[in-house]
């Protein structure tokens, strides 16, 4: 069995590794264990800064079954002290940033913690997690039943962009910043968020979303 321990931004996130995306490694005897990382003396989850970061990364990897390493987070509010940050604010591509973002951040967590090039796979999800759920929108209204009139307007917003995963990431305009303001019964990101995800399903979120789909092949080949 491969042992991946996922580095997860917020509990919502954590959660979704745990009961939906773990789960569908398991007959491939790989493992998925997620982990909050903590961000101040008392919490865990919410942003995540390199520094803290580089800190569990180097700890884990000295565990002694020697697990790879994975991240979940968000390219939404991504902390500024990341590798490569201040050079992707200029690009324009959205693919192109985050894969630069990603190959930065491997390299030097390769480079500052010395482990195997193989033992880290890092994933930037644009913009953030809940743009996997516009995935199917029909499929996420479903998960409350107050939440069907407002399906159309939903719809409406993913025929705006090429795919789930370029629905924009500014404040006002990111994809949970969108639900919670269209939703009633309104959207709770860790009540709603996980189990959203199980109504639209991971198959189709892998269809409609091409980044995330790469991050859980490159998982898969671990077998």
């Amino acid at each position: 069995m491969v042992r991946v321990v996922v580095f997860a931004e917020g509990q919502t996130e954590e959660k979704f590794i745990k009961q939906l995306v773990a789960p569908a490694f398991w007959p491939s005897m790989i493992y998925l264990e997620p982990r909050l990382l903590k961000t101040s003396q008392n919490s865990k989850g919410g942003a995540v800064s390199f520094e803290r970061l580089k800190f569990y990364v180097s700890n884990t990897l000295k565990e002694t079954n020697a697990p790879t390493l994975a991240t979940f987070l968000d390219l939404y509010a991504l902390d500024t002290d990341f590798p490569a940050y201040a050079e992707v604010r200029s690009m324009t591509g959205l693919y192109q940033k985050v894969h630069r973002l990603e190959t930065a951040l491997s390299q030097a967590i390769v480079e500052q913690v010395g482990c195997q090039p193989h033992r880290f796979i890092p994933h930037i999800q644009p913009h953030e997690f809940e743009g996997l759920l516009f995935s199917d929108v029909a499929a996420l209204c479903a998960t409350e039943p107050g939440w069907r009139s407002q399906q159309s307007e939903l719809t409406d917003i993913y025929h705006q962009f090429q795919n789930p995963e370029h629905i924009n990431g500014e404040y006002e305009s990111r994809p949970s910043m969108r639900l919670e303001r269209i939703l009633r019964p309104k959207y709770k990101k860790t009540r709603h968020g996980p189990l959203a995800a199980e109504q639209v399903t991971l198959e189709v979120m892998e269809q409609q979303c091409p980044h995330f789909r790469g991050w859980l092949e490159r998982l898969r080949s671990l077998v």
